[in-house]
């Protein structure tokens, strides 16, 4: 068995890109299943795991689905007041990026086994922690995907239509599309984009000895 380094495990986690054009080979649906069983691995509150996937390889599946949600992107843009050019620039865009990648995953939400409460501060904050724990199966399938020499790039447009996809992809009603996943093998290599100093963006809080109290034990 292969073993990595902790500099091999560092690197290979340095290492993952934002994809957005892939060659238009097939994805094997046993690669798929192995990215979709090691996602699952990804902790979750209360270990409920809510999260849900749907995967998407048909082009008229696509489509339909890119249809679905340009007409509300169109709506959207429209109501921004951005110009027409500008509309059809946009929505072409998503369009193809929807249709051009081979597998489409689209990430969902299912709370019907989380926690209930009566009052709506803690039921609002028992479905952040349900989309906090399914965002961390989003980042495991990405991390899987990479594993496999797939290149993929998180979407974060069907939260904001998220009925749209619902009946767009013929969803359960209780799945809340959360984010989709474009993935495929690449057909780029983007660079490395500049990461914010540690020093900005971390607070260190170390223990530190109380006054007048002695270190000897």
């Amino acid at each position: 068995m292969l073993k990595l380094t902790k500099t091999d495990l560092h690197t290979f986690l340095r290492t993952r890109r934002s994809i957005r054009r892939f060659k238009p080979d097939a994805v094997p649906d046993s690669v798929l299943r192995d990215v979709l069983i090691t996602a699952t691995f990804a902790p979750s509150a209360h270990n409920r795991q809510p999260w849900r996937f749907c995967v998407v390889t048909e082009l008229s599946a696509k489509e339909n689905l890119a249809r679905a949600m340009a007409a509300e992107f169109k709506r959207e843009l429209e109501a921004d007041q951005f110009s027409q050019d500008e509309i059809q620039k946009r929505v072409t865009r998503s369009c193809e990026k929807i249709k051009g990648a081979p597998v489409i995953i689209m990430l969902c939400m299912d709370m019907s086994e989380m926690d209930q409460y009566p009052d709506t501060r803690r039921q609002a904050t028992e479905h952040i922690i349900a989309a906090q724990s399914t965002a961390n199966a989003g980042m495991q399938l990405l991390l899987a995907a990479h594993a496999e020499g797939l290149g993929g790039v998180w979407v974060c447009s069907p939260i904001f239509a998220q009925e749209i996809v619902q009946t767009a992809l013929n969803l359960p009603r209780a799945w809340e599309p959360q984010a989709m996943f474009l993935l495929g093998y690449p057909d780029e290599q983007p660079e490395v984009r500049k990461r914010k100093p540690i020093d900005e963006i971390v607070k260190w809080i170390q223990s530190q000895p109380e006054v007048g109290l002695s270190q000897e034990r």
